[in-house]
């Protein structure tokens, strides 16, 4: 494992939480390894490690490019991120509004379909 690995790992950990990348680890096979080692060097381990911009701000950014680019199976999981990064749910809703007006408006409505619900979930499993 190299460095970068090791605290891409780190990172993802700490902004997506210990049992979701438990379950990845473990799902993880040969055939994808590959993929999940330049996500886990790059994304978690340059991006998402660098200081630069805080991890609330990181959170936004990613959540507004998932919904812009319309990667929408990656909105719920970083919403869920939100719970450790610090970016309220006010700060979401920034996000999508920026979508609406600079990547369109069917766009930020899904995004906020998807936020919504993601958050009344984490609002139910609260103890």
């Amino acid at each position: 494992m190299t460095d970068r690995y090791e605290m891409g790992m780190a990172t993802r950990r700490a902004v997506l939480g210990e049992a979701h990348v438990t379950r990845a680890e473990a799902a993880k096979t040969a055939f994808d390894q590959p993929f999940q080692d330049l996500i886990t060097e790059g994304a978690w381990g340059r991006v998402w490690s660098d200081d630069t911009i805080s991890q609330r701000e990181r959170s936004m950014l990613t959540l507004a490019l998932l919904a812009a680019t319309g990667n929408f199976e990656e909105i719920p999981m970083h919403v869920r991120a939100t719970a450790r990064t610090g970016a309220s749910a006010e700060d979401i809703m920034q996000a999508f509004l920026h979508v609406a007006i600079y990547a369109g408006v069917p766009k930020a409505n899904h995004a906020i379909k998807l936020a919504k619900a993601t958050l009344a979930e984490m609002e139910e499993e609260q103890p």
